[in-house]
């Protein structure tokens, strides 16, 4: 008879660089995963997703701590960033050109500052086209870059903290506390038609997920080594 093999279980916090999917530190720790382990299959997965543009906070778990993904999944997560003022993209980033041009609003810190505070509190958002949304079991994303029509609806989110500097004008940095379900980019592109203008998100970094903070998270390089060094008889 074989030996039974014991439970392998780590939740490791990730601080995904920018251009990689959530998707990519996944797969990058399961394949680290297997190999320490000897084991050919092993569950990782994440407690909610960053975009490739995106740096920051990712919450992995691999084999039987994946059983804590629904409730992580659900925290309220932190986010800082900046929005450029006087166009939109497609995609609400940089992932695509600017597709329009919008004249400026006034220079006006205290204008700005209560436009920004119409988005706090419960509200109704609608998700980019360039989303993971499914549409007709199709995500988003892949209809809009073929230039197809994207019929999404809105979804209710709450978002706690908007705080804005407009001290780097047309560039308005941001520190936003908002619930699971956000889209950052949905945000800047609303706040730029509040203002009658246009907006788009040039950065984004995740920061903090429900007490989980980015201060306390490891580096591709330095999760593959918590993976490799964990006490696997233990767990």
């Amino acid at each position: 008879m074989t030996a039974e093999k014991k439970p392998f279980g780590l939740t490791l916090l990730v601080d995904k660089p920018i251009e990689w999917t959530s998707f990519d530190v996944v797969n990058k720790l399961r394949y680290t995963a297997k190999r320490v382990t000897g084991r050919k299959k092993i569950k990782v997965g994440h407690a909610g997703t960053l975009d490739p543009l995106a740096t920051g906070l990712v919450i992995i778990c691999v084999g039987s701590h994946t059983k804590l993904i629904n409730d992580l999944i659900g925290l309220s997560k932190q986010y800082t960033g900046t929005i450029k003022l006087g166009g939109t993209t497609p995609s609400y980033d940089l992932e695509t050109e600017i597709d329009q041009t919008f004249e400026l609003p006034p220079r006006d810190s205290e204008a700005l500052i209560k436009v920004a505070q119409q988005f706090v509190g419960e509200i109704e958002q609608m998700p980019p086209a360039f989303s993971a949304k499914k549409v007709n079991g199709q995500k988003a994303y892949h209809l809009a870059r073929k230039g197809k029509e994207v019929n999404l609806k809105p979804a209710a989110i709450s978002i706690q903290k908007f705080d804005i500097d407009p001290s780097s004008f047309p560039d308005i940095n941001f520190i936003l506390d908002c619930s699971k379900g956000t889209y950052v980019r949905s945000l800047a592109y609303d706040f730029g038609k509040a203002l009658n203008s246009g907006a788009h998100l040039t950065s984004l970094r995740r920061t903090q997920i429900g007490n989980f903070k980015i201060e306390n998270a490891h580096s591709i390089e330095s999760a593959i080594e918590a993976i490799e060094t964990a006490d696997i008889e233990s767990q």
